[in-house]
């Protein structure tokens, strides 16, 4: 699943240039990903999909209900079972995007559900850092996310790697 991720960034520089679901798992096979990866990325992309509007929603609601914007200082505590998917790296990693605000606390927060919703434990930094490249490129800010391009390009122990 994490290869069509990363195929798709590679491939649509905005996610608005994808095609719809059918022609895009189309393209997928045709390129050569296995039947169940392509499901599972669509799954995903849609949950994604999903969550960001249903927080979007949210966002609307809690503005209009006060009359100020504020600014939260409060921090984020994690489950056990979120400290169990997302291990200490991808959580270090995720307090350090936020502190440099390349993510806000809504955005942190749809990185953990989609990374919740990920069958895999503890998830490892690399693909972590998939699910926030795929999050922000989503939202339309891959100009913003150049940072991740080296790491496209090479793996956790620093030689060169090709996802597809």
């Amino acid at each position: 699943m994490f290869d069509i991720l990363v195929y798709l960034y590679e491939t649509y520089y905005r996610p608005d240039t994808c095609p719809d679901s059918i022609a895009l798992a189309k393209k997928l096979s045709s390129v050569g990903f296995d039947e169940d990866e392509i499901i599972a990325a669509l799954d995903w992309l849609s949950g994604l999909a999903d969550t960001s509007n249903q927080l979007a929603s949210d966002a609307i609601d809690v503005s209009m209900a006060q009359s100020s914007l504020v600014n939260t200082t409060g921090f984020r505590v994690f489950t056990e079972e979120e400290v169990s998917v997302l291990g200490s790296e991808a959580i270090g990693y995720l307090y350090y995007l936020q502190s440099t605000k390349v993510l806000d606390a809504q955005q942190r927060e749809i990185v953990i559900e989609r990374a919740m919703a990920v069958d895999e434990a503890p998830l490892s930094l690399s693909k972590f850092k998939v699910i926030v490249l795929m999050i922000l490129w989503s939202q339309g800010r891959a100009t913003d996310i150049l940072m991740f391009d080296e790491f496209l390009l090479s793996d956790e122990s620093g030689s060169s790697r090709l996802f597809h």
